[in-house]
């Protein structure tokens, strides 16, 4: 048979979309850095690649992390990423096996109920036109739900959802149109030909009963091929382009790739990732405060668009809630933390009055942070502490040290915040300690990746002083306060810190388990990353979380973070304290516990 003209559109969408989609993968790996190219080279033969693989079916596939979302959701998502993908995989085998070889004209596997018009016999053919229906009759379960969702995407987990812009609606027409238009194509040559199953055959019936189909034939199937080319044509300016990046994303993250400071190859994949699922919308607490345009899904669509604002950019708690949501696991933070250097490069200040002198010998560094020092309750508990268990320790920061360098990272202002990394980096190695103490989670993430400090390990307070009460060199003493525990955005989402101060506070008072906590923790509003928002705004953000707080009518909120202490005080009665306030008062009322008890003089005992 020759080759049908109505074939042509499909053959063409597909020849351009894999033609695009070869260009600009070689675009973004000429992109990575010369140690990312080799890295990629050197993983491709390993185990690595099974991995990416694996990851490839149960995410990009399977959509495990949209199942766990909201199940209706994941199945709609499901149904038509894998139900398609089985419906090429199967409609290949079941030409191959007709024709006894793998190599036929693609089409014929595309197009084999007009190919191949002879009904099916024998076990094969009955099996391969049973599965192939069953697997159109999965995708369009999916197609159906989906046209739900427009209407309806609250009964999909999701309160609100992204717009779709010209390319989207022709890619989603396109898609939407696809499968019913695979069904009637089919329908009507079993209708003449009797080659259906269970679910094309009687279709085929159904229409032969009101429609001429000997005439309908030739045109069902162009619409189908037609709704195919167009599909492939409109995916790279549609959010469909994720379908195929993705993959590449995931096999990149497996090999090693990570972000950088700079935008390069791997910010462009992760940009063209985005599904624009609209999933991260509902987690974004700037909803909170009525602000809706500056979330990551539509600074990832400006991006790509090459139209992104400051108002956009800079008007984000960078708080991860977005970025724990994200089903394709991209590096939210990172891509907005990137973007803003790249924005404000010329704006980077000298910092040339920084010396370097000498620092003194101590096992242990500890360094306050700057809201620490605004919240001097907090240090001077900690210097408590230490002192009780008599740590030989350096207080780094107790008198005019420069900041560690993280706010102006957030700001985008890299090349000033390297100068002062390499500024207390020096000074740290040289005091020749083996741990660094930090009091802010802020300054903790930063001191944990950007610093690079050899043998010395970086240690949030929490996790120092749990280390300290497993040692036994602080007293414990459980008292019957019941308390809730927040999750800082740097110490928990931002660097996997949950249990330690969650251990340690069990052991000096009652914890009380909250709906959003750990991973989906709210931020408390009064993150230093964001330099759009007004002070009205953060405050909506910051009552929000307390409402929640209050719910649970907690004796105390306690956190682990200098600035959301500051910030959670100035908006409710319940007293807000930080963890190691709590460690210090349970300790120092056990120091005057067992003080003996001063004598009384009996009266003819007091000297005149």
């Amino acid at each position: 048979m020759e080759t049908p003209l109505f074939t042509y559109p499909f053959s063409i969408g597909l020849m351009f979309i894999v033609s695009f989609l070869l260009v600009v993968t070689c675009i973004w790996l000429a992109a990575l850095s010369k140690s990312d190219r080799k890295l990629i080279l050197k993983k491709i033969p390993g185990p690595a690649s099974l991995k990416a693989i694996g990851e490839t079916f149960m995410e990009a596939l399977l959509h495990r992390k949209i199942f766990r979302k909201n199940p209706v959701l994941g199945y709609m998502h499901t149904s038509l990423a894998f139900g398609w993908f089985l419906l090429i995989v199967v409609g290949h085998l079941e030409a191959a096996v007709h024709y006894h070889t793998f190599s036929f004209p693609l089409w014929k596997s595309i197009f084999f109920r007009y190919a191949e018009p002879a009904p099916a016999t024998g076990f094969a053919g009955h099996f391969f036109a049973t599965s192939m229906d069953f697997l159109l009759l999965l995708i369009l379960s999916g197609v159906g739900l989906a046209y739900y969702k427009r209407f309806n995407s609250r009964a999909f987990g999701m309160k609100k959802t992204t717009q779709l812009k010209v390319g989207d609606r022709i890619a989603l027409t396109a898609l939407w149109l696809i499968f019913p238009l695979r069904l009637i194509a089919e329908g009507v040559s079993a209708g003449l030909h009797r080659n259906g199953s269970f679910l094309t055959q009687p279709t085929g019936n159904l229409l032969a009963a009101i429609l001429p189909l000997p005439l309908l034939e030739k045109p069902v199937w162009w619409a189908y091929s037609c709704a195919l080319g167009v599909f492939f044509v409109a995916m790279p300016v549609s959010r469909y382009m994720h379908i195929p990046v993705e993959v590449l994303l995931i096999f990149l993250r497996r090999y090693g790739v990570r972000s950088q400071k700079h935008v390069n190859g791997y910010t462009r994949v992760q940009v063209f990732s985005c599904s624009r699922c609209g999933i991260c919308l509902d987690s974004c607490q700037m909803n909170h405060a009525n602000i809706r345009n500056t979330q990551s899904v539509y600074v990832l669509k400006q991006i790509r668009g090459r139209r992104l604002s400051d108002e956009q950019l800079f008007n984000c708690l960078l708080c991860g809630r977005c970025q724990k949501d994200c089903p394709v696991g991209i590096d939210l933070n990172d891509i907005r933390i990137t973007q803003r250097i790249e924005s404000t490069a010329e704006y980077n200040s000298t910092y040339d009055y920084l010396k370097n002198g000498p620092s003194p010998q101590a096992d242990v560094v500890y360094f306050a942070g700057c809201m620490t020092h605004l919240t001097p309750s907090i240090k001077k508990s900690m210097q408590k502490l230490l002192n009780y268990a008599q740590v030989n320790y350096w207080f780094m920061d107790e008198h005019k040290a420069p900041c560690c360098g993280r706010p102006l990272i957030q700001a985008g202002q890299l090349e000033a915040a390297q100068k002062l990394i390499a500024n207390n980096r020096d000074k740290i190695m040289q005091s020749g300690a083996r741990t660094l103490v930090v009091s802010c989670p802020i300054c903790y993430k930063v001191f944990s990746e950007d610093y690079k400090l050899p043998n010395v390990r970086v240690m949030h307070h929490a996790e120092y002083l749990l280390e300290l009460v497993n040692q036994g060199l602080l007293p414990v003493h459980n008292s019957p306060k019941r308390v809730v525990y927040h999750d800082p955005c740097e110490l928990g989402r931002g660097s996997g810190i949950y249990d330690q101060p969650r251990q340690l506070l069990g052991q000096y008072v009652e914890l009380i388990t909250m709906k959003h906590e750990k991973e989906d923790a709210f931020c408390c509003g009064g993150s230093l990353s964001n330099i759009k928002i007004s002070m009205q705004e953060r405050d909506r953000i910051r009552d929000h979380v307390l409402e929640e707080f209050q719910q649970y009518r907690p004796d105390q909120v306690v956190t682990a973070c200098p600035l959301c202490k500051k910030t959670f005080t100035k908006g409710t009665e319940v007293e807000v304290r930080d963890l190691a306030e709590i460690v210090w008062e349970s300790v120092s009322q056990q120091i005057i516990a067992a003080q003996p008890p001063v004598k009384q003089l009996e009266p003819e005992e007091v000297p005149s």
